[in-house]
């Protein structure tokens, strides 16, 4: 009779530390935070109900980034998300310092090939400005601004608009 108690009350114990354990991580994991939009400030939105439609994600192109002005490297992906367009920096993401960094969308494929060593500068033109850079390392995710069309754009570029320098650039493929 023991020995039946005492895994009856064990089992109800495993119960309902899986359930708050569940509780705690929905609690938890209600907001996520999407990095520096075009305003230059992170935007929180919420996760998904259990009652919203599921997630669409397609990725349409990546590259890999190679330096520029500085050392940069790890990929950038373009994709579409329920209807918006994104840039995500990965996890291997990294470049140096440097003042007025931001993520941009270039027309070439071949970024720091079609531009003049050491500051590898870009034409007015030939880019659009997706965001401020949130930070040099890691994963990262910007918000294409709704008015601009990404397939128009074969490159993702890490550009320091004061002094018109490439950190470094991605080559989009399919």
């Amino acid at each position: 009779m023991v020995t039946s108690s005492y895994f009856l009350f064990s089992g109800v114990s495993l119960i309902l530390a899986v359930i708050f354990g569940v509780g705690i991580y929905q609690v938890n994991n209600q907001n996520s935070v999407n990095t520096a939009p075009a305003n230059g400030k992170p935007t929180v939105t919420a996760s998904p109900s259990k009652n919203a439609p599921a997630l669409t994600s397609r990725v349409t192109r990546s590259g890999k980034f190679v330096n520029g002005e500085h050392p940069t490297k790890g990929s950038a992906t373009v994709f579409i998300e329920n209807g918006q367009w994104f840039v995500e920096l990965d996890q291997e993401f990294s470049t140096d310092k440097g003042p007025d960094l931001f993520v941009i969308l270039h027309r070439h494929p071949n970024v720091i090939g079609s531009s003049k060593p050491p500051e590898y500068s870009i034409k007015e033109g030939d880019y659009i400005l997706i965001a401020p850079l949130g930070k040099v390392t890691g994963q990262q995710r910007y918000l294409i601004p709704s008015n601009i069309k990404p397939t128009e754009f074969q490159s993702v570029a890490i550009w320091c608009r004061q002094f018109n320098a490439t950190f470094g650039a991605a080559s989009l493929q399919n």
